[in-house]
C-alpha cells in the first residue's frame, strides 16, 4: 500500500528484454536503502526489487503490466516517480493507493498558470472508472485532487513543489500517464452497477 506522495525521482540506467518481460534498472537516492523483494511504486506501478548494485535497483515488468500501464514507454534516461510502501505507523498524507494501475490516460492540456500548472487527462470510461470533483486520483503515482471532472476527463492543478519534485514536469500534451482511481470510488461504482 502506498500514499501517492512521491519520495524521490529515479533515472532509468538500463533496460533488458527477457522474453516478454522487461528488466528496468533505476538509480536513485533511495536505491541503496532498498531490499530485494521490496515493493516500490514506479510511476504508480507496484514492482518488486529483484536485484541491487551500485546505488541502483532492478525491477521486472511482466507482459500484463506492460500492456496495462505506460511503464513500457520508459527509455534509458527517463525519470521515474518512486515511492516505497507505506509504514503502518506513518501519516497517510495522500490517499490510499495500491500501486495497481487501472488504466492509462492521455494528457490533453498543460497550461502554466501564475504560480501553478493545470493538466487535463482523457481516459477511456468504458471500463467504469470514474473521478469525482474534489476526490483523489493517482497520476503516475502522484496523489492529486480532481477538479473539473467529466465522464472521461479530469483536471488537476499542480503546485510548484510537486512540479519540481515529480516527473509531471516532463509530461506534455499527447503523453500517456498511469491512472489509479480512488479505491473507495471503485467499490461504490461497482456496487452501483450491480
Amino acid at each position: 500500500m502506498f500514499t501517492g506522495i512521491i519520495e524521490t525521482l529515479g533515472e532509468v540506467t538500463a533496460i533488458k528484454n527477457d522474453h516478454t518481460n522487461i528488466h528496468f534498472t533505476i538509480s536513485s537516492a533511495i536505491s541503496h536503502e532498498l531490499k530485494i523483494d521490496q515493493s516500490v511504486a514506479h510511476n504508480g506501478v507496484c514492482l518488486t526489487v529483484v536485484s541491487l548494485a551500485d546505488g541502483a535497483h532492478t525491477v521486472t515488468a511482466i507482459d500484463e503490466t506492460l500492456n496495462k500501464t505506460s511503464i513500457g514507454n520508459l527509455k534509458v534516461g527517463s525519470r521515474v516517480n518512486l515511492e516505497r510502501c507505506m509504514q503502518m505507523n506513518a501519516r497517510l498524507d495522500g490517499h490510499i493507493v495500491q500501486g495497481h494501475v487501472d488504466q492509462t490516460a492521455v494528457c490533453v492540456k498543460r497550461a502554466e498558470l501564475d504560480g501553478s500548472w493545470e493538466y487535463r487527462f482523457k481516459y477511456d470510461s468504458s471500463s467504469g472508472n470514474v473521478t469525482v470533483e474534489k476526490g483523489s486520483a493517482c497520476v503516475n503515482g502522484i496523489s492529486l485532487t480532481v477538479v473539473n471532472s467529466t465522464t472521461d476527463e479530469f483536471s488537476v492543478f499542480i503546485i510548484p513543489y510537486t512540479f519540481e519534485h515529480t516527473n509531471l514536469q516532463e509530461v506534455q500534451v499527447g503523453d500517456t500517464v498511469n491512472l489509479e482511481f480512488d479505491i473507495i470510488g471503485k467499490y461504490v461504482a461497482r456496487l452501483m452497477n450491480k
